[in-house]
């Protein structure tokens, strides 16, 4: 007798919510399914599950297969079961200890048939209009392209997927997901230019459905951005390289439809109030920048934008209005409409400081560069990370070192560069160095607080020849910073120190300045005995 021959309750609703959930995850049109269920399928039926129990929500199995593997059923998260099999995801072995367990509660071959042929789902589904993502396409025909019908099946497939079980918890979504990924990519028309039009049209609803998952679920936002919030990025980028593809060639006029719905779809990022504020308007704006490019479309774009921003002013409406406006041309509204805002707006700054570099539309430029030197020091203020911090003015240095090189005016690439130290200081000491403002160059190094040995040495050599009294309160600063360490090494270095600074000071015909220097360093150092030994071993005492 199997030792599930008598399962509580408990474990008979468990078990009858997995054989949903595995309906919803697995598809019956997918070969790969098909061929994997019936493996399962066969390893049930041929008495290969054993050493069956429960134990804490869970079936635990041997399965013989090849090799003996145990196997772990997760009734709560099916998704999440285990094998010690190498394959990924949902395996033969699960599957088999899945109908051993199911048998205890229901017929195997009832769930066979209901999963090959939903017939009073289909019926619902087609006399409510709705297809399911795993039906797409597949009724005889119905192979035609349709915006509504693709985007009705996005939505049903996410659904039946992600809210498959109530309780889907943050940890579950991204496994979650990439199952609806799976089915919907299998349903992609198989004409090339219009199965990338679908995955393009698929990708921008599967980030709007997740994005409304989200918010209904009300998940914080810390498990969202532990657990996955790569999602949302990567279907971002999926997007931009889909964009890419497309413009390839024009796109051709059976297409204008679908961009028409595309359009109000991509509408509903910025004026819904996104709980992933940058990320949608983000989002936004690549579609805007290079997909939607005609300016019949921005024109009638605007309106709709500045209705949503007069009805209420956030984050995104305020965005997707200033794109608009610089989209069209029309620079003047976009700046005053920034100069409004605070540094939430420098990120998607860089965004169009990047286009317009990219297009060498220098004129144009230049107002939104002294705009945007505003924002930097307070928005890098709010980046936690140092990295990020980092990064951020790596980007920075180099969209506005270009424009600088191409305009000549160096003058707001300082200003900037200033304004993001301490992250910029390396393009800052390079750029005050080949600018020849060695004065400022030495500030830079003083305020960084360098040791001058940190300082490369080809710098110092130039310098020595050509402005030794840039030098000076380096080796000033750097030689007390070692006597504050008040220890043996340091000392010796301090007085290594002091020898390249007399040197200094007798090329500069000022040694009395030094030994000035040197007598009032003496007394201010008089109790510190071993500094003084170095000094005398290095012969300083009587220079």
């Amino acid at each position: 007798m199997s030792i599930l021959s008598s399962i509580p309750d408990k474990y008979r609703e468990l078990l009858q919510a997995a054989a949903q959930d595995l309906k919803a995850i697995l598809w019956s049109e997918r070969e790969e399914d098909a061929k994997l269920v019936q493996k399962g399928l066969l390893l049930y039926r041929q008495g290969l599950v054993y050493k069956v129990r429960l134990e804490n929500d869970n079936v635990m199995a041997s399965v013989q297969d090849v090799t003996p593997v145990q196997v772990e059923l997760n009734l709560h998260f099916i998704q999440t079961s285990e094998c010690s099999c190498p394959a990924e995801g949902i395996c033969r072995h699960q599957l088999a200890v899945f109908f051993h367990a199911y048998a205890q509660v229901g017929s195997v071959m009832e769930w066979i048939e209901e999963w090959r042929q939903p017939i009073q789902e289909r019926k619902v589904a087609k006399d409510l209009g709705i297809q399911r993502a795993k039906d797409l396409l597949k009724v005889t025909g119905s192979t035609k392209p349709d915006y509504d019908r693709w985007v009705e099946a996005f939505r049903s497939s996410f659904t039946s997927i992600m809210n498959g079980q109530k309780g889907t918890k943050p940890y579950l979504v991204s496994e979650l997901f990439h199952v609806y990924e799976r089915k919907i990519r299998a349903s992609a028309p198989v004409e090339q230019e219009w199965k990338q039009l679908y995955n393009l049209i698929a990708t921008v609803h599967s980030f709007q459905s997740l994005m409304q998952f989200s918010e209904e679920r009300r998940f914080s936002i810390d498990d969202i951005n532990r657990y996955y919030s790569n999602l949302f990025y990567q279907l971002i980028d999926d997007v931009d390289d889909l964009v890419e593809k497309l413009n390839v060639h024009a796109l051709p006029f059976a297409f204008d439809n679908f961009m028409e719905k595309l359009k109000n779809d991509a509408y509903l990022l910025v004026s819904e109030e996104p709980i992933f504020e940058f990320e949608a308007t983000h989002l936004y704006i690549i579609l805007w920048t290079k997909l939607f490019r005609k300016k019949q479309w921005h024109e009638e774009e605007l309106p709709k934008i500045h209705e949503a921003y007069q009805k209420k002013a956030t984050l995104p409406t305020i965005i997707a209005y200033i794109h608009q406006h610089i989209m069209l041309r029309e620079d003047e509204e976009a700046l005053r409409i920034l100069s409004l805002l605070n540094e939430d707006a420098t990120p998607f700054m860089v965004y169009w400081l990047e286009r317009l570099t990219s297009g060498k539309e220098w004129k144009r430029m230049g107002a939104y560069v002294d705009a945007f030197a505003q924002l930097i020091r307070p928005y890098i203020q709010t980046l936690n990370d140092h990295y990020a911090r980092m990064d951020f003015t790596r980007v920075v240095s180099k969209t506005i070192g270009t424009y600088a090189s191409e305009t000549k005016k160096y003058d707001m690439y300082e200003k900037i560069l200033i304004q993001a130290l301490p992250y910029s200081y390396r393009g800052y000491d390079e750029f005050l160095f080949d600018q020849g403002s060695y004065e400022k160059w030495c500030d830079l190094q003083g305020y960084i607080g360098f040791d001058i040995n940190s300082i490369p040495t080809e710098k110092i050599r130039l310098l020595q020849k050509e402005r030794p009294d840039v030098l000076l309160p380096l080796y000033h600063q750097s030689i007390q910073q070692h006597i504050d360490m008040k220890n043996r090494g340091n000392y010796r270095e301090a007085v290594k120190q002091l020898k390249k600074l007399r040197t200094l000071y007798k090329k500069l015909k000022r040694p009395d300045d030094f030994q000035e220097f040197l007598k009032i360093l003496f007394d201010k150092t008089r109790r510190l005995r071993a500094f003084h030994q170095e000094c005398e071993r290095g012969k300083l005492t009587h220079a």
